[in-house]
């Protein structure tokens, strides 16, 4: 496509930052990715892409690489912590597909992140670049990196996780509050677990003061797995501290035998300490914006945080790609306009649904089960129809 000669700089290498770029490389936009390693890479992990963040994917020509390691759940299998019943079955699968026109997809977090940069031109990949700080000059952004390289662009993206370095540098800091979950995490060779003639489902096990989730990944030759424990304080936020598989069984003792087979599966598992954080009120200062966990970092009890970051990048791309470079503040401040109430939505929802999966057994459970049973959760079809069913590339529709 002929591009309206905008240049973009996106601080960040990761899932949001990856597919913005080749979001706004679809539409024409000079995008150049700034990542601070010096080796792509990710930590043993699953997530999930479902129709809202795939179709996008899909529209990149990523079907079929997607497909040839992804792996398409047949449901969401919700059950009960002790007995195993079903509280919720939501069909996904050919189901999903029919009913959303794009499909859900388990996928290891490390062969997500090969598919993207596989598909992004190399000259637009710059590893070894570790942001420091930026200034906006009014018609342009000028950004510097800790190995003494300065560009100057049009617009800068920070999409770079968590602790980002840009939102601090545009916003300030920010003071997280611990939740008081601390999920187990980790993968398990599916054929350790041949015994338990596992369905090809995402399972969710509810129980009093904790959850636990499995599914396949890597065309179902690993088995993912979270294990989320409430616990009364943690100071550290990192996806890679070491946990000790002995205190993930002394957590999960007298949960279904299916849920202690897979941990003792287990060789090593990471802990990671949930931080939650307060939707932003805004995103964009003149000529800077921020995308994915850099602004709306979210607890993982929908599985959207990929996701979300995904339709940032769309959304963006679309804001960007029919104006002149002399509009790129006003763009920013459209696409903060239109993505931010949907993901403070999904932040939300993500927060209420730590409550609603650790309800302890007595009333209020049994309510939630009778719920559950009625279709009304936001796992059912009709539901997640907001949600999946959303096409971030059309800002009518996110208007």
């Amino acid at each position: 496509m002929v591009g309206n000669g905008i240049s973009v700089a996106i601080v960040g290498g990761g899932i949001g930052g990856l597919s913005a770029a080749l979001s706004l490389l679809r539409v024409g936009i000079d995008a150049h990715v700034y990542e601070q390693a010096k080796v792509l890479a990710e930590v043993g992990a699953g997530v999930q892409i479902s129709p809202n963040a795939s179709r996008i994917l899909h529209r990149a020509g990523l079907a079929d690489a997607l497909t040839s390691t992804g792996v398409k759940a047949l449901a969401l299998h919700q059950r009960h912590w002790q007995d195993g019943r079903t509280l919720l079955r939501t069909p996904l699968a050919d189901v999903m597909e029919a009913a959303f026109r794009a499909p859900h997809y388990q996928i290891h977090r490390a062969d997500l992140l090969e598919v993207l940069a596989q598909a992004l031109p190399a000259a637009n990949l710059h590893l070894g670049h570790q942001f420091t700080t930026l200034v906006d000059h009014g018609n342009h952004v000028e950004a510097e990196f800790e190995n003494g390289k300065r560009i100057a662009v049009d617009a800068l993206v920070g999409a770079d996780g968590i602790h980002s370095a840009v939102r601090r540098v545009v916003f300030g800091p920010e003071h997280p509050r611990f939740t008081g979950c601390t999920c187990y995490r980790g993968i398990v060779h599916a054929d350790r677990l041949a015994h338990l003639k596992l369905e090809t489902t995402a399972q969710v096990w509810m129980g009093p003061g904790k959850h636990f989730v499995h599914y396949f990944v890597r065309s179902r030759r690993l088995v993912n797995f979270v294990a989320v424990v409430e616990r009364e304080a943690w100071i550290r936020e990192s996806w890679t501290d070491r946990g000790e598989v002995a205190d993930a069984l002394a957590a999960f003792e007298g949960w279904h035998p299916q849920v202690r087979d897979i941990l003792r599966a287990v060789d090593e598992t990471f802990i990671w300490a949930l931080f939650d954080r307060k939707p932003m009120a805004h995103w964009s200062v003149g000529r800077s914006t921020l995308l994915g966990d850099a602004c709306h970092a979210m607890l993982p009890f929908m599985g959207q945080g990929a996701a979300q970051a995904i339709e940032d990048g769309a959304t963006l791309s679309a804001c960007l790609s029919h104006i002149q470079a002399g509009h790129v503040p006003e763009a920013l401040r459209r696409y903060e306009r239109l993505r931010l109430p949907r993901t403070s939505r999904v932040q939300s929802l993500s927060e209420a649904n730590k409550q609603r999966f650790h309800l302890p057994d007595g009333p209020a459970q049994v309510e939630r089960d009778a719920e559950m049973a009625r279709g009304m959760t936001d796992w059912s079809h009709n539901a997640v129809a907001w949600l999946y069913g959303h096409d971030a590339e059309i800002l009518e529709d996110a208007l």
